[in-house]
């Protein structure tokens, strides 16, 4: 009988093989805190435009999927080999509609997707695929950039405050320091916005969220910084460290900019490995509303 991480997966999508192992090395990561199970999720598009739109999924999948199945066939072949792993196509009419339906027929757990840092301006803050899982996506949301692959790792940034995406960031974070024995470092910034007494908070609710995490014990180091230069203090942290985790927030600074100038800008000033987490049950609630502020939406 399958237990009940084995009946909600760890989906990990792909689009270029290239990126595959990265992808799905951390959905790995997640999978393996759980005795769970990864399943490798390519989407086959099906443009309204398309002559093959009124085609049914599964004649399209045995006709069309040529791209997407070399593109699924490789990231199951370098997926790491002591998860279990599955992979399947998907149709639909955008990737983000493809990887939302898959979401809810498995009861998925977690879904892991890349992104790239794309130059010229655009209404979306993270590209509009990834904003629309972001506001949609009923499970956790692992969204890693892609490109910047930690060499080994030592020691992982966690910075807090507060909210509920800590508890996926804490997920995560522990499931990458498992695999490679490394340390969390979690860290809070006091000042004009956030009173020390918060930031403090925010890291006794971060170690809390890491102990619960199912998975080994790891270590855990706290950082409370006190500087109103938020941005400047966690790109001198993150130096320090080989993968940065960053959750969405509720209060202080942070919680201004969902995915937007603080973190953003960090992640603009660093090479290291960056993984951005949401919540599952965020869904339609602040992460739609400040995504909308984002964008400028009514």
């Amino acid at each position: 009988m399958a237990t009940a991480s084995e009946e909600r997966p760890v989906l990990v999508a792909v689009e270029n093989p290239e990126h595959a192992e990265q992808l799905a090395r951390t959905a790995g990561d997640l999978a393996r805190a759980t005795d769970g199970v990864v399943q490798i999720v390519s989407v086959v598009v099906k443009s309204h435009e398309s002559p093959f739109s009124v085609y049914t999924d599964d004649a399209i999948i045995e006709q069309y999927s040529g791209d997407a199945q070399e593109t699924l066939d490789r990231a199951t072949s370098v997926a790491p080999k002591d998860v279990t792993v599955t992979g399947e196509l998907v149709v639909g009419n955008s990737v983000s509609d493809g990887l939302l339906t898959a979401i809810e027929r498995t009861d998925a757990r977690a879904l892991v997707v890349g992104w790239q840092e794309r130059r010229g301006r655009t209404d979306a803050v993270l590209g509009t695929t990834v904003d629309r899982l972001l506001e949609r996506a009923s499970c956790d949301l692992y969204v890693e950039r892609i490109g910047s692959e930690a060499n080994g790792v030592d020691s992982i940034l966690l910075p807090v405050a507060g909210g509920p995406h800590v508890r996926p960031a804490a997920t995560i974070a522990k499931a990458i320091a498992a695999r490679n024995d490394a340390t969390v470092t979690v860290a809070s910034v006091a000042g004009a916005d956030v009173s020390t007494d918060v930031a403090q908070e925010s890291t006794v609710d971060a170690q809390l969220a890491l102990e619960e995490t199912p998975g080994p014990s790891v270590n855990v180091q706290i950082r409370l910084h006190d500087s109103d230069d938020i941005v400047g203090t966690l790109v001198d942290e993150v130096a320090n460290h080989d993968v940065l985790v960053f959750g969405a927030t509720r209060q202080g600074a942070l919680h201004r900019r969902l995915v937007g100038s603080i973190p953003r800008t960090v992640i603009k000033r660093t090479d290291r490995t960056v993984i951005l987490a949401r919540a599952g049950d965020a869904v339609g609630g602040p992460v739609l509303r400040q995504l909308q502020r984002l964008r400028n939406l009514p």
